[in-house]
């Protein structure tokens, strides 16, 4: 954690980062403060640095995908495994009881010091310091989402059913309703190994729909 901030040229105070990575646990039985107030502020700074991100990165979305996508980018399960990765856990204060409880491991605990660390980035570093430290932290899930998003499913899917099964998917528009300014199509893509069907305002869209989850199928099952 101390090595990802001195990169971003976003050094903290040693008070303050002990601060930062001082559980309650810890701070009860020393007469300290804890993480608690800088674990709040960050949760609000991360909600909007995400959401900030977001915004630039998903350029056709409506509100409310962006705020599925942030709730799950902010996640305790996602805050915690970033946490784990950069060692954070290993910096915790923590009282005896916890420690002999397992919490320098546990996701809450983990969520909740990485979410003081942003909070302390932001008081020293100001909006643009926490943008750089969450862009940091979580900009490569959320540029990997982006790009899965844009992918061309249909060239995928072309070159997995040429190498796999040496034919090309075959693509047949099932229906399409409602009035000519407003009509939806239903195209099912298949290929030996399977078939989907796909949504879309046009045949281009529901192709790509369709490919999508084919080829999705197809490669988990491949994984597995």
């Amino acid at each position: 954690m101390t090595s990802l901030l001195s990169r971003l040229g976003l050094e903290l105070p040693a008070k303050v980062l002990r601060l930062a990575v001082t559980h309650d646990s810890y701070a009860n039985e020393q007469g300290e403060e804890s993480n608690e107030r800088l674990e709040f502020l960050g949760d609000a700074v991360l909600d909007l640095t995400v959401a900030d991100l977001l915004f630039g990165l998903f350029p056709k979305r409506d509100e409310g995908e962006l705020s599925r996508l942030r709730a799950v980018a902010v996640s305790r399960p996602v805050l915690a495994e970033v946490a784990a990765a950069l060692g954070l856990g290993e910096l915790l204060r923590l009282g005896k009881g916890a420690e002999e409880g397992g919490a320098r491991a546990r996701p809450s605990v983990l969520a909740a010091a990485l979410e003081a660390v942003v909070g302390a980035v932001f008081l020293h570093h100001g909006y643009m310091g926490a943008r750089r430290l969450t862009e940091a932290l979580l900009g490569p899930r959320l540029a990997g989402r982006a790009e899965a998003e844009s992918a061309d499913y249909k060239s995928l899917l072309q070159a997995l059913g040429q190498a796999r099964f040496g034919v090309l998917p075959r693509y047949e528009v099932v229906t399409a309703d409602g009035p000519d300014h407003r009509k939806v199509f239903a195209v099912r893509v298949s290929l030996p190994a399977g078939e989907a069907v796909g949504r879309g305002r046009s045949k281009k869209e529901a192709e790509q729909a369709a490919a999508k989850r084919l080829y999705v199928r197809l490669t988990a099952e491949e994984a597995q």
